[in-house]
């Protein structure tokens, strides 16, 4: 059945490798949002100050190498290629290389663990925007969101195991854990499974912590989900609370330490290393709150095998692991899987057929 599928598509954010590329890829980002100038060159700073430069394409570039590497050593033998949205390596030159190479059905990994608009219908969308660009292009099947994975959520307990010990021993015990991820719009949040499936990935992983690292006296470890990266107008309402925010509540509240969880994001690029790396690290300093962030899970090598595992699920009907209670995602999404109403209607890939009405 692996005759089926005869490449994996990598599909990413993108980022600009050097300076003068950041305000091009910020313009790409907002197209069609009336987001002004200024604020372009606000957000930009943030790349100016990592020399013009975001983590994610090198990243992503470590991801597809890591994953190449296991399938040509376990199987299948699957070429792995890697596009993005909003920089280079763009999709449609990503999928004209892979019409090129042969290649004419391919399963498409999107670094989003979870289900929104921005983190998986628009993708689907801009996938099949880029096919349409590109005659021949190969046709596009997803790999389901894997929020509830082990793979993905095993690897967490680790990462907040190794920071906790980076907290000043006398606070470590009793340090709360502050899981952090994109805000989105609260319009968006009403029509996606976005919140629900961050609690439920939250959940399990302080689960799994309490049975890995029990408190002394027995008792549960604090913990919260709260939101960074917000952007748009400020009359719009957005997911909260801000990590900043959450960070000062909880030193008023007295708290003894925190550490940062970047559940919402696979590797740390720019929404991690400036947002909780810069500025919830300022935060937690000028608070006197001790605090630690956590890992992303990059190319943990549990991940990598987890990108294995969602491959052999669609061509050998390998069994299809979820930890948690709502089991495992679909292969195809519903027809309104993710859409806001009053959002434009776009062509989408991989689309459950809708019911037959009667």
């Amino acid at each position: 059945m692996a005759s089926e599928y005869d490449a994996i598509l990598l599909v990413s954010f993108g980022g600009p490798e050097q300076p003068d590329e950041v305000i091009p890829f910020m313009e790409n980002v907002t197209r069609g949002r009336d987001i002004p100038r200024a604020r372009l060159e606000e957000v930009g700073q943030h790349y100016f100050d990592f020399g013009g430069r975001s983590p994610i394409n090198d990243q992503n570039r470590a991801l597809q190498a890591a994953i190449g590497e296991l399938l040509v050593a376990e199987g299948p033998d699957l070429p792995v290629y890697w596009g993005n949205r909003n920089w280079h390596p763009l999709l449609p030159a990503t999928l004209a290389q892979m019409r090129d190479d042969g290649v004419t059905r391919a399963l498409c990994l999107v670094t989003s663990a979870f289900s929104s608009y921005s983190g998986c219908r628009q993708y689907r969308e801009d996938l099949a925007a880029a096919r349409a660009q590109v005659e021949g292009a190969p046709e596009l099947d997803k790999l389901r969101v894997y929020y509830n994975h082990p793979g993905f959520l095993e690897p967490q307990v680790d990462f907040i195991v190794d920071a906790l010990f980076r907290l000043p021993a006398d606070v470590r015990d009793h340090a709360e854990v502050a899981f952090t991820t994109h805000s989105i719009p609260r319009t968006m949040a009403r029509h996606c499974d976005y919140e629900a499936q961050h609690y439920e990935a939250c959940r399990i992983v302080m689960d799994l912590l309490a049975e890995r690292a029990p408190l002394p006296d027995g008792g549960e470890r604090p913990w919260q989900l709260v939101f960074n990266s917000r952007s748009g107008p400020g009359f719009v309402p957005w997911l909260e609370p801000d990590v900043n925010d959450h960070l000062a509540d909880r030193h008023e509240q007295g708290a003894p330490g925190v550490v940062c969880v970047p559940i919402g994001f696979i590797s740390d690029h720019m929404e991690v290393v400036y947002d909780l790396d810069v500025e919830a690290a300022g935060t937690a300093e000028q608070l006197g709150l001790p605090f630690a962030r956590a890992a992303s899970v990059g190319t943990d090598p549990r991940f990598v095998a987890m990108v294995r595992e969602l491959v052999l699920e669609r061509l050998e009907d390998a069994p299809r692991r979820a930890l948690g209670t709502r089991g495992p995602n679909h292969d195809s999404c519903p027809v309104d899987c993710c859409f806001t109403p009053g959002q434009e209607a776009r062509d989408v890939v991989a689309a459950a057929a809708p019911p037959q009405r009667r």
